[in-house]
Parts: C-alpha cells; sequence; structure tokens
C-alpha cells in the first residue's frame, strides 16, 4: 500500500479535511504558487493538524536558513525540492537540520549527470514540471523502476487515475489539484483518494 499526500493546503479548513481523511503526508507550499503560504500561516495551519500526519515543505531555490527554520519550528517534518538545487546545496541542508529530503525531478527523467539515482536526497519525486499544475507525464518509464531510494509520483494523479499510479507501485502519491474543485481543496475527493489508497 503506497502512501499519500494531499499537497497545497492554505485554509483552515482544508486542515479539517485532511484530519478527517488522515492521510500520510499534506504539503505546505512555501515556493510561489496559488495555493503559497507564509510561515506564519503554515504555522497555524500545523497546529490544527492530527500528529500522526507529516507536514512537508515545498520549496524551489530557498535559502538553507529559512528551510532549517521551519524545521526546528516544527512547522515542517520534511523539506520537498522542487528548483534548481544541487547536491551541494542538498548535502548543506541535510547537515545544518535532521529534515530528510524530497528531490522533484521533471516527468521520468531517469538519466543524465543528476538522475534519481544519483542524488543525496531521501527520496525522489516525479512530476509534470512545476508542480500543482495537474498535468500528466509519461508515467510509462516508471513501469517496473528499480530505484534504490523510495520514490512518490505527482501530476495528473485523480480519483480516477489513482489506481493506475498505485499499479506503479511507488513509495507515495501525491495530488494536489487531483484533490481540489475551483482551485480549492474538496473534502470528498480528499475522503475518496485517501480511501482509495488504504484499500489497497
Amino acid at each position: 500500500m503506497p502512501k499519500i499526500k494531499i499537497c497545497g493546503l492554505f485554509r483552515e479548513q482544508d486542515a479539517a479535511f485532511v484530519n478527517e481523511a488522515e492521510p500520510d503526508y499534506i504539503g505546505f507550499v512555501f515556493a510561489k504558487s496559488r495555493r503559497q503560504v507564509s510561515p506564519v500561516e503554515a504555522l497555524r495551519l500545523r497546529e490544527k493538524l492530527k500528529d500522526s500526519i507529516i507536514p512537508i515543505g515545498v520549496f524551489a531555490d530557498f535559502p538553507i536558513e529559512e528551510i532549517a527554520s521551519l524545521y526546528r519550528d516544527g512547522v515542517i517534518g520534511i523539506a520537498q525540492l522542487h528548483g534548481e538545487e544541487d547536491e551541494a546545496y542538498i548535502a548543506e541542508l541535510k547537515a545544518c537540520c535532521a529534515s530528510p529530503v524530497i528531490k522533484a525531478f521533471q516527468g521520468a527523467d531517469l538519466g543524465g549527470d543528476h538522475r534519481p539515482e544519483r542524488t543525496r536526497a531521501d527520496y525522489v519525486l516525479f512530476d509534470s514540471g512545476a508542480g500543482g499544475t495537474g498535468m500528466r507525464f509519461d508515467w510509462s518509464p516508471l513501469q517496473d523502476l528499480r530505484l534504490s531510494k523510495p520514490w512518490f509520483i505527482a501530476g495528473g494523479v485523480t480519483v480516477d487515475t489513482i489506481a493506475a499510479a498505485a499499479a506503479l507501485n511507488p513509495y507515495g502519491i501525491d495530488v494536489s489539484s487531483g484533490a481540489e474543485t475551483n482551485g480549492v481543496k474538496d473534502r470528498d475527493k480528499i475522503i475518496r483518494l485517501v480511501r482509495q489508497v488504504k484499500k489497497m
């Protein structure tokens, strides 16, 4: 059974929805996005979350100290990187705080010098690009993927496609726009998504 993450919480009712559904992870987006939250807003939402739900912070080329501060303050438990962060950046981030790191790769990017197998990140995430767009990339290269570290799949995951995503045997499934209606989190979709995964 894969883990499931509901990403892009920014309203108080979003916290209530995930508390009811109980996904494994949620995401606070600090990178520029229509779902972007400030550290103060994220802390307010974090305080409303059940302790069993791990909050992940989503960043793109942020100063390392800002991420470390959010970790030390208990706002996030994991850092997810979507920018041009290199291996030196990842190593420094891991050295300055105990936060695990997820590094996002565009599409099923399995080749080149920066391929997922070589990253120092603890987890890898395959996404369609900028993240949160609802666009699905070609998942076929991920079939029978053998990677030495746990990986997440994101991009175009909805109540209709989550079974196909789970069939790829990822460590986790990351859902953002697929858990929304008209640009905001939808309680019923969140509950359906989490229930679908937990009964697998």
